[in-house]
């Protein structure tokens, strides 16, 4: 049985918040016994775009993209613009498109909260460990795919 590969797309635009995501992403891979890559965005509206150029641009020895699913991790933060809903809508939309209409399995760890003190509770490992419930999506949905293809 190969180990699957994960690829973690992140947005440190928030480093002290996405460190504790990442924290919490790579122990559930650890866990798992998966591989995986790490690469690093500006923001999170890029991190769909990132997901979309790794998996047409990075391939196996089949010719299939190298990493069976992707974590996305960041956080948005309410600020006093209308800026904060059209991130966290469109980062969002992206990833659903990209697993919807490219067939990518994708564990959405981008945090939105109304301030620091939720997101720090939400990314941090020993609390709501929210980048190893993106994890832990990715991972199931993973399993799910062999089953209906048979291969469990």
């Amino acid at each position: 049985m190969t180990k699957p590969t994960i690829l973690l797309v992140e947005s440190p635009y928030y480093r002290h918040i996405s460190d504790h995501l990442a924290q919490g992403a790579i122990e559930a891979l650890a866990d798992a016994g998966a591989l995986f890559e790490r690469v690093e965005v500006a923001g999170a509206l890029e991190i769909p775009m990132a997901i979309k150029m790794a998996a047409q641009s990075t391939k196996n020895a089949l010719g299939r993209s190298k990493y069976d699913g992707y974590v996305a991790l960041g956080c948005i933060i309410r600020g006093e613009t209308s800026h904060y809903d059209i991130v966290c809508n469109e980062s969002a939309a992206g990833l659903s498109y990209l697993a919807l209409h490219m067939d990518l399995i994708i564990g959405n760890g981008i945090l939105t909260c109304e301030n620091e003190a939720q997101a720090l509770e939400r990314a941090r490992p020993d609390l709501k460990n929210k980048g190893a419930d993106a994890v832990n999506a990715v991972l199931g949905l993973l399993d799910l795919q062999k089953r209906f293809r048979g291969q469990i």
